[in-house]
């Protein structure tokens, strides 16, 4: 597929500087880019690296200029990049049909332009929406609801009564409404407490690959529109996360906690349960949260502190060799004026 540079400009809402009519037909970096790719450059050094190379046209910032190259610039560079890209390498549109190997429940209804891989199977009073995907070996449980245009990945499960907005994507091996991790004491042994809630997946959310979401104990276990959950991350039952949140792998959410809109967790974050973490919070990697955290507030460290809290106590650990040897020379000096006292 190729474009213009004034083609990809119209689409980007951007302005092209240099010759308009430079076809483009692909997109590369700008060390491996070739004669005729469109190439990426957020800052004067990567510009400078792209002039460079071998690429037609550079997708830039309003005030980047070049007497070398085709420039199409642009408010957002990051955001024109991610845009490109996606013109470039459009998804492959599935066939609507089922797979004869796939195995579909009578009751379930299946808008015709879903697309049914092999080896999936749908469970009872199942709805799949329009343009919905399985691309094979899903097992989606009975009762569940997949919005338009959502996805499933290879090997993607949904346990029963799991619903998903549109525009959703669930990447290969991920679990989506396994039992919550509920057990009492009882005599001994520990009693499981039955998990009869689902799962709830708003809009355009999407959800890495070996991901675990478990139902509620009660109620749903929630995640909310446009979040963004990383690869091998585990989310307990009843938890809900708001809006737009950006979840990083490795991350664990214990049950019950509620997260607000617009939260960032940072790789391997911890988050125990029953908190509560405001909008627009982050959490660097590797932190372990064991308090509720304000809204706007950024906290990191183990346990987790607000961040220039945890700052001051790290420059005051980096201080402490100097610090011991000090109070070992003043030791030192105390033990000999006890042995010999001044004159007085």
């Amino acid at each position: 597929m190729s474009f213009t540079a004034a083609e990809i400009a119209d689409r980007l809402q951007g302005e092209v500087l240099g010759d308009p009519s430079v076809v483009l037909s692909g997109f590369a970096p700008a060390d491996r880019a070739r004669v005729g790719d469109l190439t990426f450059a957020e800052s004067g050094e990567y510009l400078v690296l792209a002039e460079q190379g071998a690429a037609a046209a550079v997708i830039v910032d309003l005030l980047a200029v070049s007497s070398v190259k085709t420039l199409i610039r642009v408010a957002q560079p990051r955001v024109a990049f991610a845009r490109a890209l996606a013109l470039f390498f459009p998804e492959p549109v599935l066939p609507a049909g089922i797979h004869p190997s796939a195995v579909v429940a009578d009751s379930a209804s299946i808008d015709p332009t879903a697309h049914i891989g092999p080896f999936c199977v749908v469970g009872e009073k199942v709805h799949l929406g329009a343009r919905v995907a399985l691309h094979g070996s899903n097992h989606i449980g009975a009762g569940c609801g997949i919005g338009d245009d959502s996805q499933l990945f290879p090997n993607a499960t949904l346990y029963p009564r799991t619903q998903l907005g549109q525009r959703v994507r669930i990447h290969a091996g991920a679990v989506i409404g396994s039992d919550g991790y509920g057990y009492v004491p009882d005599s001994g042994s520990h009693l499981k407490i039955p998990q009869v809630g689902n799962v709830i997946i708003g809009d355009d959310a999407e959800i890495g690959a070996n991901v675990t979401v478990d139902r509620g104990a009660l109620g749903a276990t929630t995640i909310g529109r446009g979040t963004k959950i990383d690869n091998l991350v585990q989310i307990a039952h009843n938890v809900v996360i708001g809006e737009h949140c950006l979840v990083v792998a490795q991350t664990g959410i214990a049950g019950s906690t509620k997260l607000g809109n617009y939260v960032v967790l940072a790789g391997q974050a911890g988050i125990g349960g029953h908190l509560k973490l405001g909008n627009h919070v982050t959490v660097a990697a590797q932190s372990g949260v064991m308090h509720n955290i304000p809204d706007g507030e950024k906290w990191f460290g183990y346990p987790a502190q607000p961040d220039r809290q945890t700052k001051r106590q790290l420059i005051a650990i980096q201080h402490l060799p100097e610090l011991r040897r000090r109070v070992a020379e003043l030791e030192k000096t105390a033990a000999k004026s006890a042995v010999n006292p001044p004159p007085l």
